[in-house]
Formats: C-alpha cells, structure tokens, sequence
C-alpha cells in the first residue's frame, strides 16, 4: 500500500512517498481503507520537532516520545475517516462496509497512508451521517480538543468567554460549542480576514487582534481560552472576571482523548450544532505541499488531505 513516512526531522521535503506492506488487523481491530485524513499544526511540529514555547526538559521528554534522533512512529496523520475494509474475529461493534471516523493519537498516528489497523474499542466512531468522510477526518483531533479545554471552563448558559485564535481548528469548535452547544456570550479574537468566518459560527463580538488589544477594551470575561497557545498567560488573564477561569490549549486539553469525546462530538455534529470549516483539500500525491501551508500558520479550520 501507499504511504507517507519521514525518517527524519526536517522541512516538508522531507516527507517520503513509498510503499510498505498492507496491515492485516489482530482479533480485536479494524483494518480501515482510509479516505481522507487532515494536516494540523501537530503533525507539522512532529514532522520538523520545532516544539512551541516548552521548557528544556519538556522538550527532552518530547525527544523520548518522539524519538531521539530519528522519528519512533514514521506515519503521520492523527485523524482519519474511512470504510470498514475487514475486522478482527472478536470484532462486533463494526462490519465491513462501515464508514467511521478516528483518531490515531494512541495508536501511533498513521493516518497517512492508504489502509490503517485501529483497535475496535479505541477512539473510531461511525461517522456523521451527514458529512462526507472528507468532512468528517477534520473532526477528532480538534474538535475534541475545543470539547475537553471548555469543559474545565464549567461554562453556564449566558456567561461571556472570550476565544483567541478563533478562525484556526480547534478555534472554529470552541466558537460553536460555545454558543451553539453551551450558550455562552462569545467573543472571538482572530484576524480582519477571518472576522466575518468567526461571526458565522456563532461569536457574538469579534476583535482583530492586529488593529485592537482584547485586553485594555475595558470588557471583562467569564473564561479567556487560548485556542492557538500563543498568549502569555498574564496577558491571557488580565481581561478576566473576579473568579474568572484562564484555558489554555496546550495545558488544559490533556488527560487523553477519549470515546466517549468523540460520540459527544458526533451528537453536536448530527444535530447541526457543530461543522467542520475546511479551509484547503489536497490529494495524496500534494501532501507536502500541504505542510508547506499549514506551517505558514495562517490557516482557518483544517486542512484535509483525500487519501483515495
């Protein structure tokens, strides 16, 4: 099969198109055709290991993790959706034939690549019936990121939360479930070109952050989240309320992704509550050039790569 591995830490070039052995899965997995998988901002820092605004011990630990001189886990890709191509023998939550979306995180990434085994209890759900797996690959990986750092926010229906970095991935789902899902007053913070996208999913105010500082309009907030990781953190909490709760998603959208996540993720989706913004698709054979755009750091939402 089809894959994209790097050996190395480097710019995009370094990205190689070869062909490895199809994956057969094991009693209690999934073999997955994959149709489309996405570029994010992680796979860009993974791929050239320029790690943002971490500690030299953090950055030692990210070396173990990632592999000290070489790459550990050769295929990126943290997010996919496919078809069901064939199961383990164990295997009864799913069939061939089904189409699901996943995340890759705790299986060793791999989205990259014309077929993927996952474990048949890991973090793949059917996907949205009404998104097509395009669509649906953009899911996993932020959406439940937006999920999980606003959860920690304990937002209550009308408080106000200002989002910064609103237009990029995990901005776009934390502006809709926000509003949509939580009924928060949201303020997103993003760029001129990108103020007319943020108000469409949902933000009652929006700031460009080149032409105006959040912090001395003199508005107080409920929760700031930084969506992108960008913000000094004292910055971050100077517009806040007495009591007022800081996110930021770096530090708060830990303690792993889980199922029960992403069927929270489809519900929102099924009922119109939440979609993905794309802002590019590229095929297979342009998936470097996709990291090329990506790394530029001035995407809105994802960026998804058609595998098929």
């Amino acid at each position: 099969m089809k894959a994209v591995v790097y050996k190395k830490y480097g710019s995009p070039d370094v990205l190689e198109f070869t062909v490895i052995e199809k994956p057969t899965p094991k009693d209690n997995e999934v073999l997955v055709k994959v149709h489309a998988t996405t570029v994010t901002i992680g796979d860009t820092i993974m791929r050239s290991f320029k790690l943002p605004n971490i500690s030299g011990w953090q950055k030692f630990m990210g070396r173990l993790f990632l592999g000290w001189s070489s790459p550990k886990r050769p295929i990126l890709g943290m997010e996919l959706a496919g078809e069901i191509a064939s199961v383990g023998k164990r295997v009864t939550r799913f069939k061939p034939g089904d189409l699901i979306f996943a995340s890759t995180v705790a299986e060793n990434f791999g989205g990259y690549a014309e077929y993927k085994c996952l474990p048949a209890n890991g973090v793949i759900a059917l996907k949205p019936a009404n998104l097509t797996c395009e669509q649906a690959a953009a899911l996993p990986g932020a959406a439940m990121t937006a999920l999980r750092c606003l959860g920690k926010g304990k937002i209550q229906r009308g408080q106000k939360i200002l989002i910064y970095g609103a237009s990029g991935a995990v901005g776009t789902y934390a502006v809709q479930i926000a509003s949509r899902y939580l009924g928060a007053d949201v303020t997103g913070v993003c760029s001129g070109a990108n103020l007319e996208l943020v108000k469409s999913l949902g933000a009652t105010q929006v700031i460009d952050y080149t032409r105006q500082d959040f912090t001395t309009s003199g508005e107080t907030y409920d929760v700031v989240f930084d969506a992108v990781g960008k913000l000094d953190r004292a910055q971050g909490k100077k517009p806040l309320k007495p009591g007022g709760v800081y996110l930021n998603v770096h530090a708060d959208s830990g303690n792993g992704e889980k199922l029960a996540d992403l069927l929270r993720v489809k519900e929102l989706v099924e009922a119109g509550k939440v979609s993905p913004v794309i802002d590019r698709v590229y095929l297979f054979e342009q998936i470097i050039t996709a990291h090329r755009y990506v790394e530029q750091g001035h995407k809105k939402g994802n960026v998804v790569i058609t595998v098929e």
